[in-house]
C-alpha cells in the first residue's frame, strides 16, 4: 500500500527514536524541560521572533496564535479554504468567540487589494471589526501552493498600516523555504504570530511551535494550560523535532520531486484532473470529474494507493519521506487509471 493520505502518516526513523531515548527531560509546565526550552529558543531564532511555545498540535498553535491577535466578538479574515476555517472543528468560534470572514482565491493565493476590500478594522457599533488576517504557506487545500514573497510583503504592509494583526499558518513553511530558498527568518518577521509543524513533512511523531514576541508567548503559555495543553516531560518529543530539523529538513525537496512525478502521471492520462505545472511542493489536489471523491478514494485504495477526500469531487495526495519517487510514479499511474474510469 502506498499511503498518500497525508505527510502526517510517517513514523519515527531509527535515528529519531535514538534521539528521543537520549533526551534530557524535565517538567515543561514548570518550564524545566531542557530539550523543550532549547527547541523553543532555536525555532524562535530561526523564524526571527523572540520566543516560542511548543504545542501538541498545529491546530492548538493556530488557536493560540489567533487568540493573541483577536478578542471575542472580533473577526479573523482568511482564505475560504484555509485550514483555520475548514479543518480546526470551529475551535476559534467555539472556544474563543472569534468569527471569520473569507475571500476565495482558488489555489490559496489572492492579492493584497482583495484582502484590503474585505477587512474592516473599525466597523463601528453594529458590525464586526477585523482584528487580524491569516495566511497559509504552503496552502494545504490549495494544493501545496507557495505564497509569493511579494504578496506576503504587501499583505504584511497592509496589515501594519491598517493596524490589524497578521498570523501565519506555516504548518508546511519548511516546504516553502526549501522550494523558494527564502530564509525562514525573512518569512517569520513579516508576521505577528507564526505556527510551524514538525509532524508533517519533517516526520516527527507530534508537535508544533508557535512563535511571537516574548510577551505574547507568556500569555499563550497560560492559555495553552487552560486548554489542557500543558505537558510534562515533553523533551522526548522536542528531541524528535530537533532531530527532524537537523536531518529531515534538507530532504524535503525529494518530496517535491515525488509529487511532481505523481502529478505528471495523472495529468498525462486525465489532464482535467490536475494541472501538473501548478504542483510546487508535496501536495497534489485533483478534480475527480464525474466520480465522487469517496468513490475515487475507495477505488484507489482497492488498487493499493491511499488518498484523502478533501471535497465532494476533490481528492488529495501528499508525498513524504516514506514514499520514493518510483512509488509516487506507480501511484500516479494507478490513480490515473481510476480517474479515467
Amino acid at each position: 500500500m502506498i499511503d498518500l493520505r497525508s505527510d502526517t502518516v510517517t513514523r519515527p526513523t531509527a535515528g529519531m527514536l535514538a534521539a528521543m531515548a537520549a533526551a534530557e527531560v524535565g517538567d515543561d509546565v514548570y518550564a524545566e524541560d531542557p530539550a523543550v526550552n532549547a527547541l523553543e529558543a532555536r525555532v524562535a531564532e530561526l523564524l526571527g521572533h523572540e520566543a516560542g511555545l511548543f504545542c501538541p498540535t498545529g491546530s492548538m498553535a493556530n488557536l493560540l496564535g489567533v487568540w493573541l491577535l483577536v478578542q471575542p466578538g472580533q473577526e479573523l479574515v482568511c482564505d475560504v479554504r484555509a485550514h483555520v476555517a475548514r479543518a480546526e472543528m470551529g475551535a476559534h468560534a467555539a472556544l474563543h468567540g472569534i468569527t471569520m470572514r473569507t475571500w476565495d482565491s482558488g489555489f490559496g493565493v489572492t492579492d493584497a487589494a482583495t484582502i484590503a476590500g474585505v477587512i474592516t478594522p473599525d466597523a463601528g457599533p453594529y458590525l464586526v471589526s477585523t482584528a487580524a488576517v491569516a495566511l497559509e504557506n504552503t496552502h494545504n487545500f490549495g494544493g501545496g501552493t507557495v505564497q509569493p514573497w511579494e504578496h506576503l510583503v504587501e499583505v504584511s504592509r497592509l496589515c501594519r498600516d491598517a493596524r490589524v494583526g497578521l498570523h501565519l499558518d506555516g504548518a508546511r513553511l519548511w516546504n516553502a523555504h526549501v522550494a523558494t530558498g527564502v530564509a525562514l527568518a525573512d518569512y517569520g518577521k513579516l508576521f505577528d504570530t507564526v505556527n510551524v509543524c514538525f509532524s508533517k513533512g519533517l516526520g516527527a511523531p507530534i508537535g508544533s511551535m508557535l512563535v511571537s514576541s516574548a510577551a505574547n508567548i507568556a500569555r499563550a503559555r497560560v492559555q495553552r494550560k487552560r486548554l489542557g495543553g500543558g505537558w510534562r516531560q515533553a523533551g522526548v518529543l522536542a528531541a524528535a523535532a530537533g532531530y527532524a530539523l537537523d536531518h529531515h529538513l534538507p530532504r524535503l525537496g525529494d518530496d517535491h520531486v515525488a509529487a511532481a512525478a505523481f502529478a505528471a502521471e495523472v495529468a498525462a492520462v486525465v489532464p482535467t484532473a490536475v494541472e501538473a505545472a501548478r504542483v510546487q511542493t508535496n501536495i497534489v489536489v485533483m478534480d475527480t470529474g464525474p466520480m465522487t471523491a469517496t468513490a475515487v478514494v475507495g477505488a484507489a485504495a482497492a488498487s493499493g494507493v491511499r488518498l484523502s477526500a478533501v471535497g465532494a469531487r476533490t481528492v488529495r495526495a501528499v508525498t513524504h519521506q516514506e514514499v520514493s519517487v518510483d512509488e509516487a510514479i506507480t501511484a500516479g499511474r494507478t490513480v490515473a487509471e481510476v480517474l479515467a474510469g
